[in-house]
């Protein structure tokens, strides 16, 4: 570990197992220093026994409710956990593990309005935990210092200090921009194409495709009708672990517009401003 970790690598390695933040840590020293490397070795890496366990803790904290199966993460704790990370351990070890759909659900907006959710199974959700455990400090390397969206260690408090600083250093012009439904509408091959700047292992691009193309099951709409699902054709599920950090990776396409030398950038989930003078 770094003997002066900065604010981003104590973020990266917040309550994990000193193991798998050592493992975070090396794996963002490695891409910060080869902007161009490309990681063609990682699979393995998301199925370690602490790697896996990491991912359940991380699971568990965050609750959420069941996926298709109906199985939730009291259950699972009933049950034994050990039992269902040896599960997936082995499944993902012999390439024979398969996401299960996905599980749709709508919440209301403000304005009435209804936002599409997509809520994997607990199983899934590990698992794309563990992927994310691994796959975040590399792009992390990548992304720009005014981008605040879904970031370890970063929050929407940070980009309104930062744009309050933009304001009071003159810069008075704001363009704002709002990518309308951006988990639902990221097309998979421009997706893939990102991850594939910094990704090589067929092992883990494949993982990936599995959860972006898992169908996504939709509420009966009346009294006795069964629920219906269909595969997706673009998006990733709102709800799914590893949806904000694919949504990042294509964000990183509007970056060119927002650079310093036209003004100062702040970036969000789904949202970009730009500050000139």
């Amino acid at each position: 570990m770094d003997a002066n970790p900065t604010t981003e690598n104590r973020a990266l390695g917040n309550g994990l197992p000193e193991s798998v933040s050592s493992l975070r840590l090396k794996l963002n020293r490695k891409a910060v220093q080869e902007p161009k490397f490309r990681f063609y070795a990682w699979y393995d890496r998301i199925y370690r026994a602490d790697v896996l366990a990491a991912a359940w803790e991380r699971v568990r904290a965050n609750k959420g409710a069941a996926g298709v199966d109906g199985v939730t993460i009291a259950q699972v704790q009933a049950e034994g956990v050990e039992a269902l990370l040896g599960r997936l351990h082995a499944e993902l070890r012999t390439h024979g593990y398969r996401p299960q759909a996905v599980r749709r659900v709508y919440i209301e907006k403000p304005d009435g309005r209804l936002r599409p959710l997509g809520i994997p199974t607990v199983a899934d959700r590990v698992v794309q935990m563990a992927a994310l455990l691994i796959l975040e400090p590399v792009f992390e390397a990548d992304f720009e210092d005014c981008s605040y969206g879904f970031r370890p260690g970063r929050n929407a408090h940070q980009a309104l200090l930062e744009i309050r600083g933009h304001v009071q250093a003159g810069y008075q012009a704001v363009y704002d921009a709002d990518l309308k439904s951006y988990f639902d509408s990221i097309p998979h091959q421009r997706l893939m194409a990102c991850l594939r700047m910094r990704i090589t292992d067929r092992s883990v691009l494949k993982l990936i495709r599995l959860w972006l193309q898992a169908p996504v099951v939709e509420p009966g709409r009346g009294e006795g009708e069964q629920a219906s699902g269909k595969r997706a054709s673009q998006g990733t599920p709102q709800g799914g672990v590893i949806s904000p950090l694919a949504c990042q990776a294509v964000s990183a396409l509007v970056r060119p517009a927002l650079s310093p030398r036209r003004g100062a950038g702040v970036l969000g989930e789904s949202k970009a401003g730009a500050l000139c003078q």
